[in-house]
């Protein structure tokens, strides 16, 4: 009987702590009420799930990196003069800049990027054209051919004096370690893991405030972005016909001023001991004002931002399309609001269609996906499966107003738990561009079926797949 008790008091202490906790989060109703239901019916598988994917010491962490985007704040600049866009357009990029986003600025010349044999080659040729500095912040890196050819550019680079930083993410590359950096530190080269890993108690909360960008500032002149990361299974010349199908774009001009900016922010936040002086100053930010141009505007999100600029630009995009929206993403796991602007604008008329990989890279990602394919495609919106291969492209053409490429998923994860960017383009060479890139990536692909019935078993999996979406 002691021992009853003992449970029983031990059950109810933890049912009002974790309660609390999780009320004190002020997380949506829904969320909040899912994670109370879990700690009473589950205390203990629920308290590990929590631990790990739970909004467990995110406001500490939005406090420090906080305290490193004031010391950046400086580095502001005007943008946006002179560039003049579409009524649309203008309404759309005035949405990002009121979240502090940013104008649009121009850019001298984009280009887009549509595998990673392309990346890889436009990578070197800027490397090797380097003179100053190198950033790189990625979420991936192996230590295969792709990642070792990358490194040893950068070695090589380094041996010429120019500055070379490196932020890799500490669960994404776990691969890579001391001995891979090895001949970049020896050549002088700067490596940092971002949000390392650490044996704790706290350490089993590894699964959010991940970077996930795959970002390059070269001389502060040129920057990419997009959906490759730095492994074999993005190039072709490596993979084959297995080559992952995926987007990136090179930008010079001006809006590399801002992904320089948020290279700049994980850097110091990782502990990197980067300043400004006004002799540095040009260096970094080199003059590059144009007054005409591809007009262009980036846009980042993070946990440290709760306004989430990304899912509010989708969102915004998404409500006010008047004739296509066309997206291409690996996982689709939208939250009711984002399905319900989808929906809403295939009522309205708007051709939707939506691109997903028949197979994803996580089992448990894609059997949550198709539950949204399977009630999207029966409201009348447009779902194709790409591949085999992998799709791992993120891009979205809105209208002819906005063509976008970035490193989000759409999904909770990549809006609000993981640090992301994207490049929304305002013309519409670019637009068009894009949206010839999704008919052939759509030619390639197979409407989603229309009388799917997974077995039993499988049916059941990804009901339970879905369950856990908010954190996917």
């Amino acid at each position: 009987m002691p021992w009853f008790y003992i449970f029983v008091a031990s059950y109810l202490l933890w049912v009002i702590v974790a309660c609390a906790s999780v009320l004190l989060e002020k997380r949506s109703p829904t969320a909040t009420l899912a994670w109370i239901f879990a700690f009473i019916a589950l205390p203990v598988v629920s308290g590990l799930y929590y631990m790990v994917f739970g909004p467990r010491r995110l406001q500490r962490r939005r406090k420090r990196y906080g305290l490193v985007r004031g010391a950046l704040k400086r580095l502001d600049k005007e943008a946006g003069e002179g560039v003049k866009l579409s009524a649309d357009a203008a309404a759309l990029a005035a949405v990002a800049a009121k979240l502090n986003q940013g104008e649009p600025s121009f850019a001298s010349s984009v280009k887009l990027l549509d595998d990673g044999d392309a990346k890889l080659a436009a990578i070197e040729e800027a490397v090797e054209g380097s003179r100053h500095h190198l950033h790189f912040e990625y979420y991936i890196w192996e230590p295969d051919y792709v990642g070792t050819r990358v490194r040893d550019l950068l070695v090589a680079a380094a041996g010429r004096k120019v500055e070379v930083r490196v932020l890799y993410d500490s669960v994404g590359s776990h691969n890579v370690g001391p001995k891979f950096w090895k001949p970049l530190t020896d050549a002088g080269g700067e490596v940092r893991p971002f949000n390392r890993l650490r044996v704790s108690i706290a350490g089993l909360h590894f699964a959010n405030f991940r970077t996930h960008r795959k970002i390059v500032v070269v001389d502060g002149h040129t920057g990419f972005l997009g959906g490759i990361n730095m492994h074999d299974p993005e190039t072709p010349t490596r993979s084959g016909k297995d080559a992952w199908r995926d987007q990136h774009a090179c930008i010079h001009g001006e809006p590399a001023h801002r992904i320089q900016r948020l290279f700049l922010e994980n850097w110091n936040y990782s502990g990197g001991q980067f300043k400004l002086t006004p002799s540095s100053f040009a260096k970094y930010f080199p003059p590059l004002r144009a007054e005409r141009g591809v007009p262009v505007q980036i846009i980042a999100s993070g946990p440290d931002d709760t306004t989430a600029p990304l899912y509010a630009f989708f969102l915004t995009a998404i409500s006010t399309a008047r004739t296509r929206i066309w997206i291409e993403t690996p996982y689709l796991i939208p939250d009711e609001p984002l399905e319900m602007a989808l929906r809403i604008a295939d009522l309205r008329g708007v051709d939707v269609q939506v691109i997903v990989p028949k197979e994803g890279d996580s089992k448990l990602v894609t059997a949550a996906s198709r539950t949204y394919c399977e009630s999207m495609r029966k409201a009348g919106i447009g779902i194709y499966e790409y591949g085999p291969p992998m799709l791992h492209a993120k891009t979205m053409v809105i209208d002819e107003t906005v063509g976008i490429v970035g490193t989000a998923n759409l999904d909770n994860r990549s809006f609000r738990l993981n640090f992301e960017c994207a490049a929304a383009f305002y013309d519409r060479n670019t637009i068009e561009r894009l949206a010839k890139r999704f008919e052939v990536d759509r030619a390639a692909s197979r409407a989603f079926p229309a009388r799917r019935r997974p077995e039993m078993v499988t049916a059941l999996f990804e009901s339970i797949a879905r369950l856990t979406s908010p954190v996917l």
